[in-house]
C-alpha cells in the first residue's frame, strides 16, 4: 500500500536513527556480522537524510554512549555484562568512548541535526528527552531507520507507537542480524505497528516540497 504523502509531511516529521555510529556499524565496532549487515542501512540512511535536509524534515541521531569507568551504564544484561568485561579487558581512554557514540561519515550530523546521546537503555526514547524534544517540535511521525532490528530499532518503534507518535519504519535505512531474521521481524511484526517504505519512496514523496 501507498504511503501518504500527508503522514510524512515536512512540519510535523522527523527522521530519527538509531546508533548509526562508528561503535555499531562503524570501524569501532566489535560485532563485525552488524557491520557487514548494516552496510546497506547505511548507504540507506545516509540518502534518507540528504533528501529528509532540504525537504525541511528534522534529522535526529540517537547513539549509545558510554563514560570510561562505565559508570552509570546498565549491567542488567547478557549484553550489557559482555560489554562491561570487554571493557575491564581492554581499557577505553576517552578518546576510545569519544570516537564509539560517533554517528558514522558517510550519513554525518549537519549544524541543524540533532544529536541525542543516552548512557542506559536498549532504545532512544527511554529517558534520553527525545520524546519531550520531539513534541516541542511539533513532531507527530517519526521516520525510523538505523540499527538493529533485533533490539533497539525494534524497541524504538514500541516505544514511540506507546507514546502516541505515527511510526514510518525505512526498510532499506535498518538492518538486523542475520539479515533474513531482520527481515522476518519487519515483515512479521514491525509491519502490524508502522507504516513499511522505502527510501526511494520518501524521495518521490519529499520531492514534491
Amino acid at each position: 500500500m501507498a504511503l501518504d504523502p500527508e503522514l510524512v509531511a515536512p512540519g510535523h516529521t522527523a527522521v530519527v536513527l538509531n546508533e548509526m555510529q562508528r561503535g555499531t556499524v562503524g570501524d569501532r565496532a566489535g560485532l563485525p556480522m552488524l557491520v557487514e549487515a548494516g552496510r546497506p542501512a547505511v548507504a540507506g540512511a545516509a540518502r534518507l537524510v540528504r533528501l529528509a535536509r532540504p525537504a525541511g524534515v528534522e534529522v535526529v541521531h540517537c547513539v549509545a554512549a558510554s563514560r570510561v569507568d562505565l559508570k552509570g551504564s546498565m549491567n542488567n544484561t547478557v549484553f550489557a555484562r559482555r560489554a562491561r568485561k570487554d571493557a575491564e579487558l581492554h581499557p577505553r581512554t576517552a578518546e576510545d568512548t569519544a570516537a564509539f557514540a560517533e554517528v558514522v561519515p558517510e550519513i554525518g550530523v549537519e549544524p541543524g541535526d540533532l544529536l541525542m546521546s543516552r548512557l542506559h537503555g536498549m532504545s532512544p526514547l527511554t529517558d534520553t528527552g527525545l520524546d519531550m524534544l520531539l513534541r516541542n517540535m511539533g513532531i507527530s511521525t517519526v521516520v525510523v531507520g538505523g540499527v538493529s532490528l533485533n533490539i533497539g530499532v525494534t524497541g524504538l518503534v514500541i516505544e514511540a507507537v506507546n507514546r502516541a507518535y505515527n511510526v514510518v519504519l525505512v526498510r532499506d535505512a535498518c538492518a538486523g542480524v542475520p539479515p533474513d531474521y531482520g527481515t522476518m521481524v519487519i515483515d512479521n511484526s514491525l509491519s502490524l505497528i508502522s507504516r513499511v517504505t522505502t527510501v526511494d519512496e520518501l524521495a518521490s514523496i519529499w520531492a514534491k516540497w
